[in-house]
């Protein structure tokens, strides 16, 4: 375990890292925590009033811990996740849109400050270990950014840019229809955090020193520093094991880093496959939706719910469109009418390929 003391600036004063056993006196939920500290249910506050106290001290030091981020200029995404319900057969039965409450700012806050203060404190002692990394973005990467999101009127200052600018603009988009597909392309021109032996910064974090720490029961690196953790606390390492720990933070970074990607792959098309389930029984169907990708073949649109469904260019017959790469956009030539990332439109389901994974769209 880690117990800290936090200042009211968010400053991290004091800590101990130690051996524990953690007795859950309650088990709460998001949802619960959530009714509580926003909407003051007076049923939950009733049945969990022994802890309402620190749920609330919780949350004013959450929003101290954030606001201390925010000033480093950590990014914060914030787009909307996909949540797949299903039935107890497996199959997809509804797809809805997934935004963090207070609750799960609380955990993520504390995390995040567990895992730089456990991060820090095993980068002094000289302790093989294993870091969570973020790179600095390519600079062509932030340059094709800066094109992108100029088509919207936004500018960034340079190719090398700080975590701080690209915060700065995540909160000029924020609620605009362009926000969630600035939010997807900002994402795609960074480079992609990995685990390494050797201490370097996180750029999207902002922070000098990270580590995965908090979740041993479902991540390998954090099990593995866990067993670091142990050994140090309990003397146990020679020269020699310090040698082969060396060796060993090395294989697990390598390894763990690449099954991260392959699980990453695994995620998205399986969420893919539940989605084109969830949507196949709604062919002809109509929604609204707002224009989330232009490519040479088509119009990516994106629904409410998240579902996102092409509408192919040869399915566009009213006119013949042009594809403008530098703008993302398709003009049609005779019509003029033009289709750009963040339009809203009209859309009818078409077709469903739930083996490719795959949903047409057309326009109406």
């Amino acid at each position: 375990s880690v117990e800290m003391t936090i200042n009211k600036d968010g400053k991290v004063i004091d800590y101990a890292i130690f051996e524990s056993i953690i007795t859950n006196r309650y088990r709460m939920t998001y949802d619960d925590v959530t009714e509580i500290l926003e909407n003051n249910d007076e049923e939950l506050i009733e049945k969990y009033k022994e802890i309402v106290p620190m749920l609330k001290v919780m949350e004013e030091l959450s929003i101290i811990l954030r606001r201390k981020r925010d000033l480093r200029g950590a990014i914060d995404f914030e787009f909307p996740e996909t949540k797949i319900i299903t039935d107890e057969t497996g199959k997809a039965i509804d797809v809805r849109k997934y935004e963090r409450k207070i609750s799960n700012r609380i955990i993520e806050e504390f995390m995040l400050v567990c895992n730089e203060t456990v991060a820090e404190h095993y980068y002094w002692l000289n302790m093989p270990f294993v870091y969570r990394i973020h790179e600095d973005p390519d600079e062509e990467k932030m340059y094709e950014f800066s094109k992108f999101i100029h088509n919207f009127g936004y500018t960034l200052k340079g190719n090398e840019v700080h975590p701080r600018e690209l915060q700065q603009l995540l909160n000029k988009i924020k609620n605009k229809k362009e926000e969630s597909i600035i939010n997807n392309m900002m994402l795609r021109s960074l480079k992609k955090a990995i685990y390494s032996p050797d201490a370097s910064t996180h750029f999207g974090l902002a922070s000098q020193y990270y580590c995965h720490f908090t979740s041993p029961i479902r991540r390998y690196p954090d099990l593995q520093i866990h067993r670091i953790i142990k050994g140090q606390i309990n003397s146990r390492y020679s020269e020699e094991d310090l040698q082969r720990l060396y060796e060993r933070t090395a294989m697990v970074a390598d390894q763990s880093s690449k099954m991260e990607r392959v699980a990453d792959e695994v995620e998205r098309d399986t969420n893919k496959i539940k989605i084109a389930e969830f949507m196949s029984d709604k062919i002809g169907e109509e929604y609204e939706g707002v224009v989330s990708g232009v490519t040479s073949f088509g119009v990516f649109v994106e629904l409410e719910n998240t579902v996102e469904g092409l509408v192919h260019i040869s399915h566009m017959v009213d006119d013949y469109y042009i594809y403008d790469d530098e703008k993302k956009e398709l003009f049609g030539q005779g019509s003029h009418k033009v289709f750009k990332i963040g339009d809203s439109v009209k859309i009818r389901v078409e077709n469903v390929s739930i083996a490719k994974a795959e949903i047409d769209f057309a326009f109406i």
